[in-house]
């Protein structure tokens, strides 16, 4: 039990450790991506996706995927670049927490 205790203990402290800094996630949109995306992810440019709202993972492989260049787009490739791996999560975490514009009547 001690053993399951401890193991537990470890498992929380690594992810608290590991936890997106949504402060810094914010700063780096600003600086990075608020041109096209809009600062809150809401972009009103029909050509340029909204990130707000969208789940964190999805975001968070979509830009280490255009860094790496397995997700082919010139400009993205260009931007997820400057990111490094920290940047990347936090940018993820911060537009997840952002409230889509997008909605539903129904």
């Amino acid at each position: 039990m001690k053993t399951l205790a401890t193991v537990l203990a470890c498992v929380a402290l690594t992810s608290a450790a590991s936890a997106a800094d949504i402060a810094a996630g914010a700063a780096k949109a600003k600086e990075v991506c608020s041109a096209c995306h809009g600062v809150d992810g809401n972009s009103t440019d029909v050509n340029y996706p909204r990130l707000a709202g969208q789940h964190p993972d999805y975001l968070a492989k979509a830009l280490r995927d255009y860094k790496s260049g397995d997700r082919n787009n010139a400009i993205m490739k260009g931007f997820a670049a400057t990111l490094s791996k920290k940047d990347i999560e936090n940018v993820a975490a911060y537009f997840s927490s952002q409230k889509s514009a997008l909605s539903s009547k129904y």
